[in-house]
């Protein structure tokens, strides 16, 4: 170890010294390893031990004196009994009997004292022992919503608790508990009454609100789930007809990763976007309400299933919460859920005419994801997908122009003849068609198709012979593939490259004298009608296979598209990225 590393910790230091000791070239020992010989962990370490040991020091964290203004009205009664006429004295004096001094000093005992929570009123003296259990909360009122939802049970009609939002401030003063039953708000009997007038009687109050409240018996409080997961559709509480309560809502757009924090409720989940600093959970559609939802919307709106219509939720002419209705749970949502199963997907190999009618039954909601950290030998190839004619092509080329020993695509394969100009391995790996056929049928190949009687395809195996050699491999198959790169063997980083609106690529490519990609027997430019093929193309892609891809880029211009693919290319090999969850276990 260099002179450097003398300051490290030495905690660390050993650490890393026993990890050597260890006979094993693992992947897990050198990430561990390096991880240790991290300067910004031990520079972290540093700063977490002094923290630790300024907290030893009590002077700094801990009032001398409780009763500051008590001390200060004794010096006051001395003052009152000796004459001075000093004017020190008569400033200290002065300054002394200052209300807003005394202020502070009260301020100050409150505080040393932790005399600032809320004080809970004393038990009537001729409370009957033999009634119900009851417990009184209070809460302070602030802006944050109490965190907090009721609603009237169904067999007794009482106001009861229906969930409390994880790190809300219910959650937080760990005394509100779903299912607790709510006797009075603030001294008002809340018997007879609806939810609504329960919300009336909450809005109108200032200050502090106590509840008196019959404890249920059932758990106390469940845990915190650690689950993550990417969203895989758009969602806004406040279009959502069927949601409990509106202010309770979380909002998100696809791509999103949300922490689940509690999944108690067979129909909304509580969760948090990751990385907010706001602690308190917001309902969302669980995983089986969505699938029933999107059921529901494709068997009276077959137009979904093309991706023309964006709707997550049906409407519904009445909810029993609006934006001003009590949190009150939905009584009809169970006829959402016709199908209570998840539709699994048709096993069938890609080929070269289109078949996408299969993977219309995957209905995309949430995708359980975890962090997958950059180490050596991970290396994860780029895979572009895109309409035809979109440009993804040109993009992989020009990537690997920047760098041709890192950046490499994998050679296809081709049953044709070979031509005397071409070299076997170089443009094309020549095999028999018999071959071939074999190898498609044993599900050797990425893709495959047939072009005028010759069989064209990429290797699995080159694509991992390129990932073995340490070097990145960047692939631009047809959409179909994605369903075999995208395993955990190969954890692919996926862009969807997506063409700008159908005014911006005609202008652009007009500008560029781009040439036709649909004609492969002329070169000339594009028409109109192709470049509203690669417009519907597009969106029929990101429709049915929008939830494989990790980014997406507009290719507008060819410069800037390129720029952003190269920050992207940079990212994926030397930041932590989210990753489906199978991939890291």
């Amino acid at each position: 170890m260099d002179n450097s590393t003398d300051n490290w910790d030495p905690a660390l230091t050993r650490l890393l010294s026993s990890l050597k000791e260890v006979q094993s070239d693992g992947e897990d020992v050198a990430f561990l390893s390096e991880l240790l010989q991290s300067k910004q962990l031990h520079a972290l370490v540093q700063v977490h031990n002094k923290i630790v040991a300024a907290q030893c020091k009590d002077d700094k964290f801990y009032p001398l004196l409780s009763n500051a203004m008590q001390v200060t009205l004794e010096v006051l009664e001395m003052f009152g009994e000796v004459v001075i006429s000093s004017n020190e004295y008569k400033e200290l004096l002065k300054l002394l009997q200052k209300p807003h001094f005394q202020a502070i000093l009260c301020t100050h005992d409150a505080v040393a004292q932790k005399d600032y929570y809320p004080h809970l009123p004393d038990i009537p003296a001729d409370a009957d022992d033999e009634e119900e259990t009851v417990k009184i909360v209070q809460l302070v009122k602030s802006d944050e919503p109490l965190g907090a939802t009721i609603k009237t049970d169904e067999e007794t009609g009482k106001i009861v608790i229906a969930r409390v939002m994880h790190g809300g401030a219910a959650d937080r003063s760990g005394l509100i508990h779903a299912g607790d039953e709510v006797i009075e708000v603030n001294g008002i009997s809340v018997e007879n009454k609806s939810p609504a007038d329960v919300l009336s009687i909450l809005q109108s109050s200032e200050g502090t609100i106590t509840f008196k409240l019959v404890p249920s018996f059932g758990k106390g409080g469940s845990r915190e789930s650690k689950v993550r997961v990417r969203a895989l559709f758009h969602y806004n509480s406040a279009e959502d007809p069927y949601i409990p309560c509106k202010e309770a809502g979380l909002n998100f757009k696809k791509g999103d990763i949300l922490h689940i924090v509690s999944q108690d409720d067979a129909y909304w989940w509580q969760a948090r976007r990751e990385g907010d600093r706001v602690m308190r959970a917001g309902l969302i559609p669980s995983r089986a309400l969505q699938e029933g939802r999107i059921i529901h919307e494709r068997q009276i709106d077959p137009q979904t299933l093309d991706g023309k219509a964006a709707l997550c939720s049906p409407s519904a002419a009445n909810s029993d919460c609006g934006p001003k209705t009590p949190c009150s749970p939905t009584p009809n949502a169970t006829a959402l859920l016709p199908c209570k199963s998840t539709p699994k997907v048709k096993k069938i190999i890609y080929d070269i005419k289109e078949n996408d009618d299969f993977d219309r039954e995957m209905i995309p909601t949430y995708e359980e994801v975890a962090r997958l950290y950059p180490r050596p030998g991970l290396i994860r190839p780029i895979v572009l997908v895109g309409a035809p004619g979109v440009g993804r092509n040109e993009l992989r080329r020009r990537l690997v122009a920047t760098d041709p020993e890192k950046y490499v695509t994998p050679v296809p394969y081709t049953s044709r003849a070979q031509k005397t100009s071409e070299q076997n391995g170089k443009e094309y790996v020549f095999v028999t068609r018999e071959k071939m056929e074999q190898d498609i049928s044993e599900g050797k190949f990425i893709e495959h198709g047939e072009y005028k009687g010759n069989l064209y395809g990429t290797s699995a195996e080159s694509v991992e012979t390129i990932v073995n050699s340490g070097r990145v491999c960047v692939l631009s198959p047809h959409w179909q593939a994605l369903k075999m790169l995208r395993t955990p063997r190969l954890r692919p980083y996926i862009i969807f490259i997506k063409p700008p609106s159908l005014k911006t690529l005609s202008e652009t490519r007009t500008a560029a004298n781009a040439r036709s990609t649909f004609d492969k027997e002329s070169s000339r430019a594009f028409t109109e009608e192709e470049f509203a093929d690669i417009i519907r193309s597009s969106n029929r892609i990101n429709f049915l296979y929008g939830y494989m891809f990790d980014e997406e880029i507009v290719n507008e211009d060819l410069a800037t598209a390129l720029t952003q693919l190269l920050k992207m290319a940079w990212r994926v090999q030397s930041e932590p990225l989210w990753v489906p969850a199978a991939w890291v276990q």
